[in-house]
Formats: structure tokens, C-alpha cells, sequence
């Protein structure tokens, strides 16, 4: 076994996210400005890591890169989404929160959650004394690692760029990568967070293989809770009467980039078991206009 499991970095870093995401709470539940929201839960990622990295003081290679890649990401998300929310002003996922003090706790519990269980393969990487020598799968989850990141940047900045033109106020987004997946972004930080786990093996030895339940934890999260569902249950009950977006639906993948062409011709089966298209992701569209 590895050091981390009889090291109190598990601990360390959970009472750190716990309070960091307490004090952000406390802000939006005094204040009502949850304006602050996302840029807790990115910049939690960044502590954690240069924390881990820094007390453990190991300084092996495997562990600057993996430490460097998380606080690129986490930096930049962090900005972006402060900078979008500032530019927006309220964030009308909190429309129903604001004025009730349980969600709000379940909320920002789950946020500090999702902060801790992500980042366990780093954790436990910077925990560790680095794990010897370089393997292929390091490289391999680092030069994935990049595709996730670019998907993630590039679909956030078209998107926003789309919705600050005027003339497409109203509409959905469907230019770059948003031509090949309805979530692009998503596809990107599952690809990214898979690939720093791949990356992170080289170190892993029996039970600490458990800590795939941090990218595991995201995907489910994405895929069944917070993410897809929430997003697309909105565009369906704001566009799901418009035969163009019932049409782009049916022809766009949810999550992982597919081309349009291929994509609308498979069967429906075959869309839900490898494609993520669940059923239940249509579940909003308007039933007197089903197709």
C-alpha cells in the first residue's frame, strides 16, 4: 500500500473543503449572492492541490504535472464561469434557492463532495513519493488530458460568445463543437478528470485503485443529477415546440462528439447503451407535438 492510506491527507483535505465551501455558504446565505458559487468550487480544486503537493514536498515529476494540469483547469473554469456570472448577474439555478436555507445546505454539501471525491487520485498521488519512474500511461493521461481541457475551453467560449450576439437570443447553441454534442463541455471535463485517474495509476496499488469512484462520481453526476438532465429538461420545455430543435435533438449526440450525418441514423438502442442518449433526457418535450 501506498502512504496515503495511513497519512492524514484524506482528512486534511476534506476538512479543508469543508470549511473553504462553508465560508462561501455563509456568503451566499447572508448576502444572497451566489455569484461567488462556481468560482468556489473551481478554485477548492486548486487549494487542494497545491496543498497536497506542498506538504507532502516530494516534488516527483508525476506529481508537478498532475498538480499543474488541475490548476490550469481549475483556474481557468474559475475565472471564465466568475467573469460569465458577473456579466449575466444571477445565476437562475439559484431562482429556488436563494429563500430556502435546505437546499441551499444540500447544495453546497454536494459541492464540497464533488471538490473532495474528484480529486482523490491526485490527492493520493501528491500523498504518495511520487511512484517511481515515468510509465506510458502517464503520457497517455496526459496528452488526453489536453484534448478534455481544449473541448471544455472551446465549448464555453463559443457558447458564450454565442449568447452575447444579439440576433441569436432565443436560440440554442449549435456552432463549433457544439455542431457534434449537445454538452461538449461536459465531454471535455469527464475526458480530463478520466485521464488525470489513467495518469494517477502508475502510483496505485490494491484498495487505492477505489479512488476511480472520483471520476465516476463526476460522470454520474453529470450524466443522471446535476448536469445533462437540469439543462436538458430547460431547453426542452423552452424550445420543444420548435420542429428545428426537436430536429437538431435528434440529430446531435448528448455528450460525446459525434458527426450529425452518422449520428441521426443510428438506431435508438444503439444511441442509449454507447451514446448516453437516455430516455429520460426527452422526458420535457411537449407530448402533443411527439414525433
Amino acid at each position: 500500500m501506498g502512504t496515503v492510506l495511513d497519512s492524514h491527507f484524506l482528512a486534511l483535505t476534506a476538512i479543508v473543503t469543508v470549511v473553504y465551501q462553508f465560508i462561501f455558504f455563509v456568503i451566499t446565505a447572508l448576502f444572497k449572492f451566489d455569484q461567488v458559487t462556481d468560482f468556489a468550487g473551481s478554485t477548492n480544486f486548486v487549494i487542494l492541490a497545491v496543498l497536497t503537493l506542498v506538504l507532502k514536498a516530494s516534488w516527483h515529476f508525476r506529481q508537478i504535472v498532475l498538480t499543474l494540469l488541475v490548476v490550469v483547469w481549475g483556474l481557468r473554469l474559475g475565472i471564465f464561469l466568475l467573469m460569465r456570472i458577473l456579466q449575466w448577474g444571477e445565476d437562475r439555478r439559484f431562482d429556488e434557492q436563494r429563500g430556502n436555507i435546505v437546499r441551499l445546505i444540500i447544495f453546497w454539501t454536494l459541492q464540497a463532495v464533488w471538490v473532495w471525491t474528484v480529486s482523490l487520485p491526485l490527492t493520493l498521488v501528491n500523498a504518495s513519493d511520487g511512484g517511481g519512474s515515468l510509465k506510458p500511461a502517464d503520457v497517455i493521461g496526459w496528452t488526453m488530458w489536453v484534448f478534455g481541457f481544449l473541448i471544455e475551453a472551446a465549448a464555453d467560449q463559443q457558447k458564450l460568445s454565442f449568447k452575447n450576439s444579439p440576433e441569436n437570443r432565443g436560440k440554442w447553441c449549435d456552432v463549433g463543437v457544439w455542431k457534434y454534442s449537445r454538452h461538449p463541455n461536459y465531454f471535455g471535463e469527464m475526458l480530463l478528470w478520466w485521464r488525470i485517474f489513467v495518469a494517477a495509476s502508475p502510483v496505485l496499488e490494491g484498495a487505492e485503485y477505489l479512488v476511480i469512484f472520483g471520476p465516476l462520481f463526476l460522470t454520474l453526476l453529470l450524466l443522471f443529477v446535476s448536469g445533462i438532465p437540469l439543462l436538458e429538461a430547460s431547453a426542452d420545455k423552452k424550445h420543444g415546440n420548435s420542429g428545428a430543435y426537436r430536429s437538431y435533438k435528434k440529430t446531435t449526440s448528448p455528450l460525446i462528439l459525434f458527426p450529425r450525418g452518422v449520428y441521426g441514423n443510428l438506431p435508438g438502442w444503439f444511441k442509449t447503451v454507447f451514446l448516453f442518449e437516455f430516455p429520460f433526457y426527452s422526458r420535457n418535450l411537449p407530448q402533443e407535438v411527439a414525433v
